[in-house]
């Protein structure tokens, strides 16, 4: 198994929400208002200078599920290029 973790502009939420489900993805853990700064956009610091902030979402999938869900994400990232959209992949040995 693998766990995929999705950092993301809030404005690309409703967008990127609907495709991970239209890809199949079941549940998922959602984290708000997460600040930060990355390497592609603005910081989004939620304040007036930086205004804006990023969700996460942590998803457990089966290695063979993998490479469609970050095919999906590479389509928000076209899709939302300013969005900071970016999925990190580690593995995970079970859930509990």
């Amino acid at each position: 198994m693998k766990m995929v973790l999705i950092a993301y502009s809030e404005a690309a939420d409703y967008d990127l929400i609907g495709a991970i489900k239209a890809a199949g993805v079941r549940g998922y853990t959602k984290f708000t208002e997460v600040l930060g700064e990355g390497t592609e956009t603005e910081p989004h610091m939620g304040t007036q200078c930086w205004p804006g902030r990023n969700n996460f979402l942590a998803i457990a999938v089966e290695d063979k599920e993998v490479e469609h869900l970050i095919s999906t994400v590479k389509e928000m990232k076209k899709k939302h290029p300013k969005a900071g959209v970016k999925a990190f992949i580690m593995p995970m040995e079970g859930i509990v």
